[in-house]
């Protein structure tokens, strides 16, 4: 019995549901996506060759920025709101503050805060002006730099209350390169008094140049 001959055809691949399926991841990582928060003032952190990242949470960043000619510079402070979004640290250390300073913030000032994502160097005592405030120009009026003076060092509490509501907390230190000395000594001398002892410093990764070697 002669064999019955197929006739070959070329496999037909429908690519429309994986188009469909990536247009759904597309969207789902646009809307839950978190944009890097932009700093109030800019700060030109010197290079390393450490390729460690930044964590995404558990962290409170102090920051170092120059001041104005004459000036140590200014002191700028941020921490994350925790991993899960029930948690509401920012609030809670905002309001840890507050009854420091014997000042009482309202739910939506709080609300406010956890909003922002930003570092911010704002004395706690025109932190409602501040949190009242909508426009960014408006808001930097207040960015004198947190107080780091031995008289009302606010420094040393931000850093004591976020440990107290977050005792995974890590701290890391972004400095300008051009920042002084005794500004820096200043703030590693608070964070040791609290007990912190260990801390990331955030730098630039420097590129490598690899050359290769000539053989004869």
């Amino acid at each position: 019995m002669p064999k019955i001959k197929m006739h070959g055809r070329s496999p037909n691949v429908d690519m429309t549901p994986m188009v469909d399926l990536f247009s759904l991841l597309l969207t789902f990582f646009m809307l839950t996506a978190t944009f890097r928060p932009m700093e109030p003032v800019p700060v030109d952190t010197p290079f390393s060759i450490s390729e460690k990242p930044t964590p995404d949470n558990n962290y409170m960043t102090v920051m170092l920025a120059p001041g104005a000619p004459g000036t140590p510079g200014k002191v700028y402070f941020n921490f994350d709101n925790g991993p899960d979004t029930i948690l509401h640290f920012r609030p809670k250390i905002l309001a840890e503050m507050g009854k420091h300073y014997n000042i009482t913030f309202t739910p939506q000032e709080l609300a406010t805060f956890e909003k922002l994502t930003e570092s911010f160097g704002v004395p706690i005592q025109d932190m409602k002006k501040y949190l009242a405030l909508t426009d960014a120009k408006e808001r930097s009026k207040f960015e004198t730099g947190v107080p780091t003076d031995s008289l009302d060092n606010q420094l040393a509490y931000w850093v004591l209350y976020a440990r107290q509501v977050n005792p995974a907390i890590i701290a890391m230190i972004k400095g300008d390169a051009t920042v002084e000395y005794p500004l820096v000594k200043k703030v590693l001398d608070i964070l040791q008094d609290k007990n912190v002892n260990k801390f990331s410093l955030i730098t630039n990764l420097e590129k490598i140049e690899v050359k290769e070697a000539k053989t004869e």
